[in-house]
């Protein structure tokens, strides 16, 4: 093979990876020859009739790169992107896909660094291990039966290998910064009391769930970061999956965890993140904001008040009363139809007269005694939540859908929120650390590192 040698430094790891090609037209001209059938000759002297010696089988695994001696094919970089487009439901655009090629062998290059390192460790991971997170992400990431797991990878254009090798990486990266690094964290009972008093003193102020996606960019790569991120973030506001890009693409330790940091005060962010995330909504996606040492795209999952309670908490006892519309129905006929419903429902008293109701009506009736506030979609929440109880919600559903109304029945407001014990603090201030020190390990590994490509 002729393969292209870079020894990748700690400035430009990231991105060596060279995209180079090369494209020969060739036309007659004055110069050339042409045969008989019209094909240039060049003064190549290629014989009209030819054999051609062996064949072309796009079968055959050809090295994309060696890292330290471990191939990494394009079926392995193929399969994996495969990876990312099922899980972000076949949502992404052609002219985006030689981007993330690029960016997935980047990836490997990493994970294959990782596992190398863990192996020189004799660290191992057993098949038990990696099946069980396999069992995880299947039916939370994809929402598949495990049984059919492998078929479907398949039909994706990937395959159980592929995914099984990704979190054998991730199993044996995080074993080795526990076993190497993390004994040699220390966090100092006086820091995790002064974060206590600082969280008493700031009782009644947001806090944040975020998730994150990060990117390290040197200087001299910066502009090119920022612009792979904003491509992302395109992606993903297109209905691509931030954990799944998260997992793919994030250079933090949360990557494993779909980027979630968990729940952070904007004193523990940096000052660009956490300007950022105050002026942010649930459920929006914003970036790429510049860090020190690279580059974020934040998630905002959720947000509350330190140390107080959070309405949306309640836990609700509902009856639901619904009813559907033969097919054919019209919207007129719909809207008649719901109208008797809404004057029947919003008659009741109580939820003890609501089978009774729901009979003379010919309405289908559910219980639900463990429904969360916030789980029920943002306009009913509004609704719910200064419904008195006894009362029904006003009407709501589709022509194909039919119509229902929520019935309160009881409500339990959440106790005032508990400050995060003293474990919890240190655990998070340990991890804080480690996921730096990670960082400069993973450095210092592609600096070492002998990187062939094809």
């Amino acid at each position: 093979m002729n393969f292209m040698r870079t020894k990748i430094s700690g400035k430009n790891a990231k991105f060596a990876i060279a995209a180079t090609a090369a494209l020969f037209a060739t036309t007659p001209s004055s110069s050339q020859t042409v045969s008989d059938n019209g094909v240039p000759q060049a003064g190549l002297n290629i014989p009209e009739e030819l054999t051609i010696f062996g064949k072309n089988d796009p079968n055959v695994r050809r090295a994309t790169a060696l890292v330290n001696g471990d191939i990494i094919t394009g079926t392995d970089v193929g399969h994996r992107l495969a990876l990312i487009v099922a899980a972000n439901g076949g949502a992404i655009a052609e002219q985006e896909m030689q981007r993330l090629r690029l960016q997935v062998l980047r990836n490997l290059i990493d994970e294959t660094l990782q596992i190398q390192e863990a192996e020189a460790n004799e660290i191992t991971i057993s098949p038990e291990e990696v099946q069980q997170t396999f069992n995880q992400v299947a039916q939370q990431n994809f929402k598949q039966d495990i049984s059919a797991f492998d078929a479907y990878l398949r039909t994706k254009g990937s395959s159980a290998e592929t995914l099984k090798r990704q979190i054998k990486g991730e199993l044996a990266w995080s074993r080795l910064l526990r076993r190497n690094i993390q004994p040699f964290i220390n966090v100092g009972d006086e820091e995790v009391n002064a974060i206590i008093e600082r969280l008493n003193a700031s009782k009644g102020t947001t806090e944040y769930r975020i998730g994150e996606i990060y990117m390290s960019a040197p200087p001299e790569a910066a502009e090119q970061v920022a612009a792979n991120m904003r491509q992302i973030l395109d992606q993903i506001r297109q209905g691509g999956s931030f954990v799944a890009y998260a997992r793919q693409f994030s250079e933090a330790s949360t990557a494993v965890t779909g980027g979630d940091l968990g729940w952070v005060r904007p004193g523990q962010l940096p000052q660009s993140l956490a300007d950022a995330a105050s002026q942010m909504q649930i459920g929006q996606v914003v970036g790429p904001i510049e860090v020190p040492g690279g580059f974020s795209i934040l998630y905002l999952i959720d947000q509350r008040q330190i140390l107080t309670a959070d309405p949306r908490n309640a836990l609700l006892s509902l009856k639901q009363l619904s009813i559907s519309f033969p097919e054919g129905t019209t919207e007129p006929q719909a809207a008649a139809q719901a109208a008797k419903f809404a004057k029947a429902t919003q008659n009741i008293k109580g939820c003890g007269a609501a089978n009774e109701v729901a009979s003379s009506i010919g309405a289908a009736i559910v219980d639900n005694d463990q429904v969360r506030l916030k789980d029920l979609p943002g306009p009913l929440q509004s609704t719910i939540e200064t419904l008195p109880i006894g009362q029904a919600s006003q009407p709501f559903g589709s022509v194909a859908d039919g119509v229902r109304v929520l019935i309160l029945c009881g409500r339990d407001d959440p106790q005032t929120a508990a400050a995060p014990s003293f474990d919890q603090i240190m655990s998070q201030l340990e991890n804080e650390r480690v996921n730096k020190r990670a960082q400069i390990y993973l450095r210092d590994l592609r600096r070492d590192a002998i990187i062939d490509y094809n």
